[in-house]
């Protein structure tokens, strides 16, 4: 019986079958075809003074090429939407609302620009702020983005996201300080 266990686990966590090495290039053309997307999210916030991570879940919507959502459903209301240039935040429970224009806040534009260059494909914006690898085949690939700038490394050391295909499955942030959040992308559409 313990063998058998033993074998099952050996076959549920080995990796798929062996395929040629997927290059960046090709995973970005296999990212900019997706026009639009929506799926369910955890995220989870690994903060070094608390006994436990922070957790919340919601909605995202992706729409090339430059919109993103971001609904969180709990433990409250809150939505972040990323259109061109703008962000807005809005925390629904308290009715606040802010816009700012991203070029005027080059820290977060250059968080964003990670997440959303990734998902259209746009490998020349995420060239330009961050150093790129990619591991992996397309059925489980890994990219990882390292900012160039020293401010960014001053907060962030490294972007690490998992997918399949054309789908991204998690969004890991590592802090240069040891925190770090991970975003699952649960499953498709609400």
């Amino acid at each position: 019986m313990l063998a058998l266990a033993a074998l099952m686990a050996a076959v549920i966590s080995a990796p798929p079958a062996a395929g040629a090495d997927l290059g960046v290039e090709e995973l970005m053309r296999n990212l900019a075809q997706v026009r639009s997307r929506t799926a369910r999210f955890v995220e989870r916030k690994h903060v070094a003074i608390l006994n436990a991570p922070l957790e919340s879940s919601g909605t995202l919507v992706y729409t090339a090429p430059g919109r993103l959502e971001k609904h969180t459903i709990a433990p409250k209301a809150e939505s972040l939407v990323l259109d061109g240039g703008r962000l807005t935040i809005e925390n629904t429970a308290q009715v606040e609302r802010r816009t700012f224009a991203l070029p005027e806040h080059p820290m977060i534009q250059a968080f964003v620009e990670g997440v959303r260059s990734t998902l259209a494909g746009d490998i020349a914006t995420l060239t330009r702020i961050y150093d790129v690898a990619l591991e992996g085949n397309e059925r489980r690939w890994r990219l990882l983005l390292r900012p160039r700038e020293q401010r960014m490394q001053d907060f962030v050391s490294e972007i690490r996201i998992t997918g399949s295909l054309d789908r991204i499955r998690t969004i890991e942030i590592v802090e240069t300080e040891g925190d770090r959040s991970v975003m699952t992308i649960t499953r498709d559409g609400p």
